[in-house]
């Protein structure tokens, strides 16, 4: 084999440089050429210093003919004009880990800082004075940015085979942080109290779509005694018996302590849902359906809690005699379902399936008519039957487009970190009554034993051992949504109303709902990745079907 001129096409000749000629070798103990691309022999103006021209004369091999000409490609770690080794990187160990441009963790951040600065500056110059230091929306952006850092470094604590730790914790401390800590406590000390409730209603009507929207028709469809029982009966005993101790030990009228009582009685999807589907991943409790009740039941508990709360707020903010404020909560009740059936059959079917951007528009009319109901409640008097119409209305259209309901998540991770944020900044550490804090413990402790001992009780006859029954009872006591979105309702209204004893009852409400967050949320999840392991079964066949025993 050896170096040849190759032929151009055309009458004239064309010298095209090549390398110093090197041995080839033979091809059929070569796998170069068996596996290398090679341009044909009539690309010659592409050769360059990186490509060795080699003409085959002769060879036994079918496919390879006289005088063919193959072009290949050189080492590209060795300089092809010096045959010298490729030149030493600087510094891999910075290279590696700050590499140029930016990417992964590091880039990340850097988009972050950039975005949190953009968002800012938007703010500044559309407020001037009110986005400055001082100012009301600077406190609410600063307020936002915190809670969204804290919600991600509460989410990065991994403990091994246990689930993650609930992003609403780090979310809700860093409120509470900014609101108490001396120095920092002057970014958010100007926060307006109508814009921080006017943003924790925006979020109470996203968290009521949500439910609505999460409803399973065929899980209600295929709901037997048990999943009844563990959806309404702890949370009503639960809420009778806050309301009991409520009166005795922290004073609250009876309205009052039922209010307490519908906030406490709600378990948290956000806590239960993640744990049991790590739980379900790994095997655990599937044979006998423990995770699927569990998930299914949870929404059906919160609209159990969210519908009693809004009917006990509406008779407590009404005037007149008793028989009239029962008359009156039963009307926001039947009201506020007859609009939500009528405004969810109406987004059922507009805009219909063929129309362009259907995600946006069923967004914007759910997310639209949910504040609506919310704040227009309010506003005519009616406050039980805001929750109640967003809950019917989502429900509704959410069985009219099937599987695609997911279309108010973006909404709740915006305001998200705004509405755990602001309740968090609700407390005040230096106008808290000691005592206030300890009976407000007792009360929540009480009250969760009552519920823990109730719901074994639900679970006696459903075909559950004793094992999986004290799981389950365990694993039904997370708090953490629906207390911080309907937890400071009651105090935004007695502000409104300017009633000063009103406002001291809706504190004390706050207070217990921030305490069992605290207390529940990441003790709940805890347990549940503790103990599902050692209280519940693996299948005994990995690839058989999950069953359920309902």
């Amino acid at each position: 084999m050896e170096d040849t001129q190759p032929k151009p096409a055309t009458p004239e000749p064309i010298l095209v440089p090549s390398p110093a000629p090197s041995p080839a070798p033979s091809p059929g103990t070569s796998p170069l050429l068996d596996v290398t691309t090679l341009p044909a022999a009539n690309n010659v103006e592409h050769l360059n210093v990186n490509q060795i021209q080699v003409v085959v004369r002769r060879c036994s091999s079918p496919n390879v003919t006289e005088e063919t000409t193959y072009f290949i490609p050189r080492n590209p770690l060795v300089d092809a004009g010096t045959n010298t080794d490729p030149p030493v990187v600087c510094c891999p160990l910075l290279r590696r880990f700050c590499p140029c441009p930016p990417r992964g963790l590091l880039a990340s951040f850097i988009t972050k800082l950039f975005l949190a600065a953009v968002l800012y500056g938007v703010v500044w110059s559309i407020t001037e004075k009110d986005g400055l230091p001082g100012g009301n929306l600077f406190g609410i952006t600063i307020l936002f940015i915190c809670a969204l850092i804290g919600g991600k470094v509460v989410s990065l604590i991994r403990l091994p085979k246990l689930p993650p730790f609930p992003p609403l914790l780090g979310m809700l401390l860093m409120g509470f942080m900014l609101r108490n800590i001396p120095v920092i406590s002057d970014s958010v000390e100007n926060i307006n109290l109508k814009w921080s409730a006017s943003l924790r209603n925006i979020a109470l009507a996203v968290i009521l779509a949500r439910a609505g929207l999460g409803l399973d028709p065929t899980a209600l469809r295929k709901l037997k005694s048990v999943c009844v029982r563990v959806a309404s009966g702890p949370c009503i005993i639960e809420t009778c018996t806050t309301a009991l101790i409520s009166h005795f030990l922290l004073g609250l009228p009876w309205e009052w302590g039922f209010i307490l009582g519908f906030v406490l009685g709600a378990v948290s999807p956000a806590v239960v849902v993640p744990s049991m589907l790590l739980l379900q991943k790994d095997g655990y409790g599937v044979e006998q359906g423990i995770p699927t009740l569990l998930m299914a039941a949870g929404s059906f508990d919160d609209v159990l809690a969210i519908t009693g709360f809004t009917t006990c707020l509406g008779m407590a903010f009404a005037t007149g005699s008793t028989w009239f404020n029962l008359l009156r909560g039963v009307l926001e009740v039947a009201g506020g379902t007859v609009v939500g059936i009528l405004l969810g059959f109406l987004i059922q079917y507009f805009p219909s399936v063929d129309q362009k951007h259907l995600v946006m528009k069923r967004s914007f009319l759910v997310l639209g008519l949910s504040v609506f109901a919310v704040f227009g409640s309010n506003v005519a008097r009616f406050p039980g039957s805001g929750g109640l119409c967003t809950l019917v209305m989502s429900f509704l259209a959410g069985l009219g487009w099937g599987s695609e309901k997911d279309v108010v998540g973006w909404a709740w991770d915006v305001f998200q970190p705004l509405l755990f944020g602001l309740i968090g900044a609700e407390i005040r550490v230096a106008e808290l009554d000691g005592l206030t804090v300890g009976l407000g413990i007792a009360t929540l402790l009480i009250a969760l034993l009552v519920r823990i001992l109730f719901t074994f009780v639900c679970v006696l006859c459903a075909g559950f051992n004793m094992r999986e029954k004290v799981f389950i009872a365990l694993a039904w006591m997370p708090k953490a949504t629906v207390q911080a979105a309907i937890g400071s309702t009651a105090l935004d209204m007695a502000r409104v109303k300017g009633d000063k004893e009103l406002e001291k009852y809706g504190m004390i409400v706050l207070t217990v709902a921030v305490l069992a967050i605290l207390l529940t949320a990441p003790v709940g999840a805890l347990i549940i990745g503790l103990a599902g392991p050692h209280l519940l079964q693996k299948p005994k066949n990995s690839l058989s079907l999950p069953s359920s025993p309902f």
